[in-house]
C-alpha cells in the first residue's frame, strides 16, 4: 500500500469519527475515550471498517485513474 492510499484511507477514518487522530496524548481524561466490545462487537466493526477502507482503496484507486 502506498503512502499516498494510507493517507487518504486515514484521512477518511477521522473524518469519519472512527480515528481519532488529535489531542488525545495530551488530554488528561483519557478514560473519556475507552469504551469495550464484547468479541461479536468487536468482529462486527471490524468487518464494517473493512468495507469502508475497500471503498476508500477503490475510490483512491479512481482517483489515480483520472
Amino acid at each position: 500500500m502506498s503512502l499516498g492510499k494510507t493517507n487518504y484511507c486515514l484521512r477518511a477514518l477521522v473524518d469519519k469519527g472512527l480515528v481519532k487522530a488529535r489531542n488525545f496524548k495530551n488530554n488528561r481524561h483519557k478514560r473519556a475515550y475507552l469504551y469495550i466490545l464484547t468479541p461479536a462487537g468487536l468482529e462486527a466493526k471490524a468487518r464494517i471498517t473493512a468495507r469502508f477502507l475497500q471503498r476508500k482503496m477503490d475510490e483512491y484507486k479512481a482517483l489515480k485513474r483520472e
